[in-house]
Order: structure tokens, then sequence, then C-alpha cells
């Protein structure tokens, strides 16, 4: 149990079912592909889910290659239970793993939804004058990308 929120953090990976309410709650439901999902869980390097009175409320995830790269992914806090530090312990759990367990200049990074670039930089994270956080989205196999990448 977290002391002064409540809530328990798991060191385990959510369900599909879990990771799917948790991703609908936060508006994230229609850009997720669930069925790709199922497969992705697993090849995590670490996660933790976040539970109040056994339910699970939060989740979070390590992603990369375990040698150099590390990302957190699916950040997510139930909109009923934000604002009570949560999503700062979930961030807690998995950053701690990360340097408890990547070698020295490993790269940790993510990519934060606009308006939350200040509860990154609480746990170090920073935008970086040289770096720009670039990415596409494939929509189908085989076709290029819609409007230039997005």
């Amino acid at each position: 149990m977290r002391e002064g929120i409540g809530v328990d953090i798991v060191r385990r990976m959510p369900t599909l079912a879990e990771y799917r309410a948790l991703c609908e709650a936060v508006g994230w439901g229609e850009v997720m592909n669930f069925e790709a999902a199922a497969d992705a869980l697993p090849r995590s390097l670490y996660a933790v889910v976040a539970q109040v009175d056994g339910r699970t409320v939060g989740m979070g995830r390590i992603v990369g290659d375990g040698a150099v790269f590390f990302y957190l992914q699916d950040v997510a806090v139930r909109p009923d239970h934000q604002g009570r530090g949560i999503g700062a312990a979930i961030l807690d759990a998995l950053v701690t793993w990360v340097r408890q367990n990547a070698p020295e200049r490993s790269f940790l990074g993510l990519f934060a939804i606009k308006g939350t670039e200040a509860f990154y930089e609480r746990f170090g994270f920073g935008a970086y004058e040289h770096d720009v956080g670039m990415y596409q989205v494939i929509r189908s196999r085989g076709a290029p990308p819609a409007n230039g990448g997005g």
C-alpha cells in the first residue's frame, strides 16, 4: 500500500481486459489495436498496475530492447482516480525499476500527452534542444502514412 494515497502498486502486467478498460477510460480506445496488444503486453520489460480496494485503476509499462533503450509506455489512471498521486506512484515504480536494472548510459524516454510535461519533469524528464520527437501511425500494412506522418 502506498502511504497516504490508499493504493497498491502491484508488479505485474495488466490483463488484456484491464488494459482495454484503462485505455478506453482515458480516451485512447479509438487509437489502440487491442488485438495486437494481446501480443505486445507479454513482451514488455516490466509493468505495474495500481489497485484500490482490489480494483485496477491505473497501469504503466516499460518497453524497449532491455539494454540501451527503455521507454515508459501506457501510463494511465482512470479519470475518477486522477489527482490522488496514483500516476506519480506508478511512475516512481517504473523509473526506479529502470534505474536499478538498466546499464550505465541507457536512454529512458517517453511521449507525453500535451499538457502533462510538468508531471514528467518532476521525475527528471525534459525536452532537449537538440532532439525532436517524431513518429508515424501505421494505419494498414504496406500503406504509406496518412497526412505526411500522422
